[in-house]
């Protein structure tokens, strides 16, 4: 009895101290909208101890009483700690994915939390975008996500641009990435025709830069796979700005801003060539004037940028209208860019439960351009800054007595006015594009919602051009010429999904997603062209009614129309809070392939790792996170002609010939990627980053070859042997400097080292087609294995000969040489922000090293055989060998010049007024410039430039061929709500 006694004591005074040593602590979790949320977990940071919240977010907990922090999840918001006060209650307020996108990542199809993915994603967030006015989503990102190449090729308003993430994959297909637009995959094209002489134009100039609230670039195959065929070259995901609930606010900005040009080769003054003359004996040339033919046709332009937005709703019907006007002249007379816009997007609930849902998308733009003769391929005598430079800086550009552009024999049959070219020549482009879609959803359960989106995508193009007889250039001398161009597109689409979201336990959360898509895309165009007009008038458009000296001739193009099915799921599981595991397939159905592989196959696994949730770690001072990832995946590449797997035919007048000989098996082209990351913060947040390496191989190349002789003449398409290799290292990293009531101020960057090298291929192939006097036929680069793609292959350049002033080169210039790669090593972002009070600053740089860039402007446009009739470069004097008249321009490493650079992209100061009476609230008034200067020894214009230089449909990259020069800008700009 006694034992048994003592027993009972001990057992009694067991519970007593364990039920000291515990409290009780009950709280609310709520969304920011103030609804309870059901079913959250809430678990001891530490402990295994959790519970779930009851239908009224209210929840009780008992927890030892050390317990400091409770963590508190719910599915689609974020995770929060939080501190269990003296009393034992607690309110917890989680962010949603609406309104704190800073924490939930879109990703294809949806959206995740950023600790339940595996893949590399940046996200670049409205704040962070660069600064200033940009007609196109693509540069509001250059230089801010590691291992994003965004070249601006021109300077022309709402010129081209080369994107590449990680590198340059294909050595024929497209290499560009795949945009999205709030779930509405794009054709990576346009509507645009093309122009007699421009460069073309960004096919992402439909969209407003203002309207956009994020942009999310996926660049492994974990994060790319979901999108299967087209994700081969990274997909980027661009989220509009939507109408928040409350009272309709309306936003308004205005900019206006003037620009010059940045940068020009330096050539010869009046002077200067007239001293030349002197030094070479020439007794011609001299016309007794000093003129400045490139500032006669550059100007200080004007730009003009306002946007207003209205937006709000309730919880049940939201909705924001936008609207935008912009009107950027170019430093080169006469050329302009003007787009109108205006973007609706609404979301509407129904039901008392509010589980259907309608999201309605609408997307108007027009945009108008007046461009010049500035194509690569129109020839030197065709490309208006050419003539420019070229022009004999001692003749007049205008009649004595008049104002006339001269045309003037004694410059020369192949000498050009260029302010006759601007005057004589007129080049309009108008393109309208609508997007509309339509969005229902609904939700089956809580965890299980049915979506369906149909969006088509719909572009219509007008070109108008023509050359007044008056000009004595491309062969209209007397004779006027006019064209006009029709081009159209229709994308449309059909997806479906499914996804289930549920923390199915306390320890384990699910994102499901299975879908199917239906894509088509059509496009045709039409042309007319005319010449020998009789009159000198400059309105030729309606030439189809008149009566001609000369030719007519009419043209219809329609690529084959291409339909794209898809099957397709996603898993992310995220157990504990500390272990996440994905897996992803696609299934690719298109009809550009053979018959034999209509269909490809896409999968990707990965997973993670949070070890700053373990218990060594979850309370360090040190570490607020620390999370490794690892993936692997495949994706697939078909951006190449419709129809390529078939047997096409041309016809001529008399005669049929067989273009294109089908090819059955054609398979996919594949890229296939792993990849390792780990993504940090310590210090209390202070600084935080990521690294990655990934290991990138393209295989099953796509490739249009000539078919062999003796076989019929033809060409064919083909998978090739080998692969493309493009590894690397990136680096993202940002630093909370300082972080105080008044005071903030961060900085943040990113490195990438990358390599790109061909293997396995046989033989070689050639593009980087020179340009200019003397390179006829000249392509200095090669596709071949064991070189980066393209790389250089040219003559070896050894100097001057002292005696004769001739050009020395290795083996006297009968060989060639591998001599460094257009790709640049390293890519670098920097920026940086200050806020004091009201004042704020913020600063961004970026820059490419490693990569090598032909200067084609001063191998033929500014050769030293031009003295005597054109001008020449000032860096051909002055040096240790007087150079001869008559060495003649040859593709060498001469002309081969580093082209690493960095630029300061933009910068901005601003000051927050606040609200002025009544009526204006959040004034912000700031000054921007962009494009300020650029640090670097390349000669030529701008070492960020890409001049197209393709050959037999394989790109380049890295030739410089009298671009449209890049602007200076500096603008001020003013911001207020109503």
């Amino acid at each position: 009895m006694r034992q048994k006694l003592l027993l009972s004591m001990f057992l009694v005074c067991f519970c007593v101290l364990q039920t000291i040593a515990q409290r009780t602590v009950t709280g609310t979790v709520m969304s920011m909208e103030g609804t309870p949320l059901a079913d959250a977990s809430i678990t001891v940071v530490g402990e295994k101890t959790g519970v779930r919240s009851a239908a009224d977010g209210t929840f009780s907990l008992n927890v030892p009483a050390t317990a400091k922090l409770l963590n508190v999840s719910y599915v689609g918001s974020e995770s929060q700690r939080v501190a269990i006060g003296s009393d034992n209650t607690v309110a917890v307020v989680l962010q949603s994915a609406d309104q704190a996108l800073e924490n939930v990542v879109v990703i294809g199809y949806g959206t995740a939390r950023k600790k339940d993915l595996t893949g590399a994603v940046a996200s670049v967030q409205a704040k962070d975008f660069n600064k200033g006015t940009y007609t196109a989503p693509d540069q509001l990102i250059q230089g801010k996500a590691a291992g994003v190449l965004v070249i601006n090729n021109t300077g022309q308003p709402g010129g081209a641009t080369t994107i590449r993430i990680r590198g340059t994959s294909s050595i024929r297909s497209g290499n560009s990435p795949l945009f999205v637009v709030d779930g509405v995959p794009l054709s990576g094209g346009s509507a645009r025709p093309g122009g007699q002489g421009d460069n073309g134009t960004n096919p992402l100039n439909f969209m407003n830069p203002n309207d956009i609230e994020n942009i999310e670039i996926l660049k492994d195959a974990a994060a790319t796979a979901i999108y299967g065929s087209r994700g081969a070259n990274g997909v980027v995901l661009i989220t509009t700005k939507r109408g928040k609930t409350g009272a309709p606010r309306l936003e308004a900005g205005a900019v206006v801003g003037v620009s010059n040009v940045l940068k020009k080769p330096e050539v010869l003054s009046g002077n200067e060539y007239r001293k030349a003359l002197n030094d070479y004996g020439l007794t011609t040339g001299d016309f007794g004037n000093s003129v400045n033919a490139f500032d006669a046709i550059t100007r200080t332009a004007l730009t003009q940028n306002y946007n207003t937005a209205i937006g709000g709703g309730t919880e049940g019907a939201r909705y924001r209208l936008s609207a935008g006007y912009l009107n950027q002249e170019g430093v080169i007379e006469t050329t302009d860019l003007t787009k109108l816009n205006a973007n609706l997007t609404s979301s509407f609930k129904f039901l008392e439960s509010k589980r259907l849902a309608v999201d309605f998308n609408v997307l108007l733009t027009q945009t108008d351009e007046n461009v010049i003769f500035n194509n690569a391929r129109v020839g030197f005598t065709g490309n208006v800054i050419a003539q420019a430079l070229q022009w004999n800086p001692t003749h007049l550009l205008i009649k004595p007595g008049t104002d006339s552009a001269w045309i003037d024999p004694a410059v020369g049959a192949t000498t050009v006015n260029p302010l006759a070219q601007l005057r004589y020549f007129s080049d309009k482009v108008k393109v309208n594009t609508v997007i509309a879609s339509i969005s229902p959803s609904y939700k089956i359960t809580n965890d299980l919602e049915y979506k369906l989106i149909y969006s088509i995508n719909r572009q219509q193009g007008v070109l108008r051009n023509q050359i007044n007889r008056l000009l004595n250039n491309q062969g209209v001398e007397n004779r006027g010429r006019a064209s006009i161009g029709n081009a159209e597109q229709t994308n449309t689409q059909v997806t479906n999904t499914l996804n289930f979201q549920k923390q199915v336990t306390s320890n384990v959360n699910v994102n499901a997603l299975v879908g199917h898509e239906w894509l088509k895309f059509d496009y045709r165009e039409n042309s007319a062209s005319g010449s020998d007009f009789p009159n000198l008038g400059l309105n030729y458009y309606d030439f189809l009614g008149y009566s001609t000296q000369g030719s007519r001739g009419v043209g219809s193009f329609s690529s084959p129309t291409y339909e794209l099915q898809s099957f397709f799921s996603r898993v992310l599981l995220n157990i504990r809070d500390k272990y996440t595991l994905s897996g992803t397939i696609r299934a690719d159905g298109s009809t550009r392939f053979g018959q034999n592989n209509n269909y490809g196959y896409f999968p990707s696994v990965g997973a993670g790792w949070v070890i700053s949730q373990e218990d060594f770690l979850v309370n360090s001072p040190t570490i607020n996170s620390l999370k490794l990832r690892a993936s692997w995946g495949r994706t697939g590449n078909q951006e190449f002609p419709s129809g390529a797997s078939l047997n096409r035919f041309g016809f001529g007048q008399q005669s049929i010939s067989q273009s294109n000989y089908g090819n059955a098996d054609l398979k996919w082209e594949t890229s296939t990627t792993t990849n390792a990351g780990v993504d940090f913060s310590i210090f209390d947040s202070r600084i935080s980053g990521s690294v990655d390496y990934f290991y990138k191989k393209t295989t099953d190349v796509l490739f249009e070859q000539n078919i062999v002789q003796p076989a019929p003449g033809g060409k064919i398409w083909v998978n090739l042997p080998g692969y493309v290799l493009n590894n690397g290292v990136e680096v993202m990293l940002s630093a909370n400097v300082i972080r105080k009531e008044d005071v903030n101020w961060n900085i943040g960057g990113n490195v990438s080292f990358l390599h790109n090298e061909v293997q396995g291929l046989a033989g070689f192939y050639e593009t980087g087609e020179l340009r200019g006097q003397g390179f006829s036929n000249v392509r200095a680069q090669r596709v071949v294995s064991g070189q980066p793609l393209n790389v250089w292959y040219l003559r070896r350049f050894e100097g001057l000969d002292k005696g004769s002033g001739q050009s020395v080169y290795t083996d006297d210039g009968n060989t060639l040489f591998y001599s460094g790669s257009p790709n640049p090593k390293m890519l670098l972002g920097i920026n940086t922000d200050f806020t004091y009070k009201k004042f704020s600053a913020a600063i961004n740089m970026n820059g490419t090293f490693g990569q090598y860039i032909f200067n084609n402007t001063a191998a033929t446009v500014l050769g030293i055989g031009n003295l005597g009739t054109r001008n020449i470069s000032k860096t051909l004097l002055g040096g240790d060998v007087m150079e001869a008249i008559s060495n003649a321009p040859a593709p060498s490493t001469r002309n081969l010049e580093k082209g690493d650079y960095l630029k300061m992209a933009n910068a901005s100061i601003g000051y927050r007024i606040g609200d002025v009476g009544n009526t204006f609230k959040n004034v912000y008034i700031s000054l921007t410039g962009q494009n300020l200067f650029v640090i670097t020894k390349y000669s030529g214009f701008d070492p960020e430039v890409n001049t197209d230089a393709g050959f037999g449909g394989i790109p380049s990259i890295g030739v410089d061929y009298v671009p449209y020069p890049s602007a200076r800008t500096v603008q001020l700009g003013v911001n207020f709500q109503l």
